[in-house]
């Protein structure tokens, strides 16, 4: 993008950590009883139509009534707001696991459509720690796989949602900051390298190439279209695809770029930590925040290992995004399926599951 293309007055709204600190109410809300029991009326009522598992459920089978509306009210601060939403209150331990899944999953469809975490079709995905030999600098490996600190990044689709079943013995901090903060930033310490930032970069499908396509594609770390930013931030992905002899050399603009991202992220006054809690849905619009995880200490047993559940959504009410980011969202117009990965199974799986 041509320097005299990247707008100077975004539509998307900065905020700082003490933005989120001083004012939890703006990005927290606890369900209500008569909400919890419409959550409840809703799992009972697909329960008895026969749904075991969340691979028959349809948006149908999870009637929310008036619950509803607060689900669209996120998505509106999703896209308008922070990009940060928490509902807390589900009381986890009154469900099993399976129950919670459908809950979870029962919420999404009435959020959006879920796409591929991955080639395997996974569009309901266990992050938990699986084991050391899964570690996200390697060439297909995942970061939600390992108990390892996650620096800060976004995920592959419009929405990522996290629900929490059980929290780490200790550590597993969530951290959040606003990238139109940190773009804002960088303009005013660096506009070179914000230039930089706005052009090409070549990105590894890290294994889960869709049909057709090649091991990598490039598209630019920053974007924008009608006044709406969106960021694609996952520098393991960049670095890996430097594997392939013919791709270009990343320049020294290139890795300072990248490297500035990080730093300004990572400064207190950009980003804060929360503490999950059993129950929690965590939702992030992964156009207009980064997120990280600090690295965690898991239980003895295997129902005290840290293990929440995400979904990757595409939200009715998404942006348009820029024709320069379509070699991995597919389809610009807003309101569309698009993002994820193809499923080269051809299927949907519902649980993670990792071999050897």
């Amino acid at each position: 993008m041509a320097e005299s293309q990247i707008g100077t007055n975004l539509l998307d709204r900065e905020w700082l950590a003490v933005d989120a600190q001083n004012d939890p109410d703006r990005w927290i809300h606890r369900f209500t009883e008569e909400e919890l029991k419409d959550i409840d009326h809703a799992l009972q009522t697909t329960l008895r139509k026969g749904h075991k598992s969340c691979e028959t459920m349809t948006k149908e089978d999870f009637p929310l009534g008036p619950s509803e509306k607060p689900l669209q009210q996120v998505l509106e601060h999703l896209e308008n707001d922070m990009g940060l939403f928490v509902l807390r209150g589900i009381p986890a331990d009154n469900y099993t696991k399976a129950e919670m899944r459908m809950i979870y999953w029962g919420i999404g469809l009435n959020m959006g459509v879920a796409v591929s975490q991955s080639g395997k079709g996974d569009v309901l995905g266990d992050v938990k720690n699986f084991g050391n030999n899964i570690h996200p600098s390697s060439t297909t490996g995942r970061g939600y796989m390992s108990r390892v600190h996650l620096s800060f990044h976004t995920d592959s689709s419009d929405i990522v949602g996290l629900m929490v079943l059980q929290v780490a013995k200790s550590g597993g901090l969530s951290m959040i900051c606003s990238s139109v903060a940190v773009r804002n930033e960088i303009a005013r310490r660096r506009p070179d390298l914000l230039k930089v930032l706005y052009e090409d970069f070549y990105w590894s499908w890290k294994g889960n190439s869709p049909p057709g396509a090649g091991p990598y594609y490039k598209i630019p770390i920053f974007s924008e279209e009608g006044g709406r930013f969106s960021c694609r931030y996952i520098p393991p992905h960049i670095f890996t695809a430097q594997e392939y002899p013919e791709i270009p050399r990343l320049t020294e603009q290139q890795k300072e770029a990248i490297k500035l991202v990080a730093q300004i992220a990572n400064e207190e006054k950009f980003h804060f930590a929360m503490m999950f809690e059993p129950g929690d849905i965590q939702f992030l619009n992964n156009h207009i925040t980064l997120h990280a995880r600090t690295e965690f200490e898991d239980g003895d047993t295997e129902e005290t290992k840290r293990h929440l559940l995400r979904v990757w959504l595409c939200p009715p009410n998404s942006r348009k995004l820029s024709a320069n980011v379509v070699d991995f969202y597919r389809d610009q117009r807003p309101g569309t399926v698009r993002g994820g990965f193809h499923s080269q199974t051809g299927k949907f799986v519902f649980e993670t599951t990792v071999q050897g």
